[in-house]
């Protein structure tokens, strides 16, 4: 499963974006074979729209998932059409490895 963090930079340490459309970087964590990379949010200075073409950037990785802080209503209907799962409430006092760490325990959690 890939998922994608909204982020302030290309690291896996960077802080988490609150932004969905806004935001400087997706970083894409595949939980198959542990692998981290970026990619730049080509969206985030388009004058209008920019939450839909962000969310088909996730849709074209093949990200499952979605962790940041909010999406915006159109965001969110692309997402969803894409079958990709969105969660929000991220905050950027939190590094991108902890947001998927906190994801992956809650998960775990929840399957029991």
């Amino acid at each position: 499963m890939k998922i994608a963090i909204t982020s302030t930079g290309a690291s896996k340490e960077s802080p988490v974006s609150e932004k969905f459309g806004r935001c400087s970087y997706f970083v894409i964590y595949d939980t198959v074979d542990e692998t981290i990379y970026s990619i730049v949010n080509t969206a985030v200075n388009s004058e209008h729209g920019a939450g839909p073409r962000a969310a088909q950037l996730i849709i074209n990785e093949n990200a499952e998932v979605v962790l940041t802080g909010a999406v915006g209503g159109n965001a969110e209907n692309v997402l969803n059409t894409g079958k990709v799962k969105i969660v929000t409430g991220f905050k950027s006092n939190m590094k991108i490895t902890e947001a998927i760490n906190h994801y992956l325990n809650k998960t775990k959690m929840d399957l029991n």
